[in-house]
C-alpha cells in the first residue's frame, strides 16, 4: 500500500506520538519514512525596528539545533523499529507548503502528520497547518488526534 512515508514534526508532544504511530504502521507496511521540520525564516525587520545580525544568527542557530534535536527522535524511533528512515529540516515561513513540496520531493505516497485541534478564534488566528496540507496536499494525508 503505502512505501514511504513523510513525518513531519515541530517538536511537539503531538507531533511525537504521530511520529510513533507513524513508524509503527511504516514497520507494519515494511515502509520507509522521512522526517522533517520546518524552521520559519528570520526576518532582519520587525515593526520598522532593525534586528542585530547577532541576534539574527543567535535565533537560527537555536533554530537548527532545536530542529536537529526533533529530528533526532525520529531517527532513533525508526531505528529501534528497524525502519528505513532520512530526515532533513527546511527553512521557509509557508509551512504547509514546504511539508508538501518535502513530500512530493522525496517521492512520498503518505503525509503522516498531528492535529493540534485547535478550534474557533485560535484556529482562525494561528491558522492550521495541517488543515492546510489537507487542503492542498495531492498525496494522501493521515491525520492523528
Amino acid at each position: 500500500m503505502f512505501k514511504h512515508i513523510l513525518l513531519p514534526t515541530d517538536g511537539s508532544e503531538l507531533s511525537e506520538k504521530a511520529i510513533h504511530e507513524g513508524i509503527r504502521l511504516a514497520k507494519r507496511l515494511s515502509a520507509k519514512v522521512t522526517g522533517v521540520c520546518i524552521i520559519p525564516e528570520q526576518h532582519p525587520f520587525f515593526y520598522e525596528t532593525e534586528i542585530p545580525a547577532e541576534a539574527l544568527a543567535q535565533i537560527a542557530k537555536q533554530s537548527k539545533e532545536a530542529a536537529e534535536t526533533y529530528l533526532a527522535v525520529i531517527q532513533k524511533k525508526a531505528g529501534e523499529a528497524g525502519v528505513a528512515c532520512e530526515v532533513g529540516y527546511e527553512v521557509n515561513d509557508y509551512i504547509y507548503e514546504t511539508i508538501i513540496r518535502a513530500a512530493e520531493q522525496k517521492g512520498c505516497d503518505l503525509i503522516m502528520m498531528a492535529s493540534h485541534g485547535r478550534r474557533g478564534v485560535q484556529a482562525f488566528l494561528i491558522g492550521s497547518e495541517t488543515q492546510k496540507v489537507l487542503t492542498h496536499s495531492k498525496i494522501p494525508v493521515l491525520v492523528y488526534r
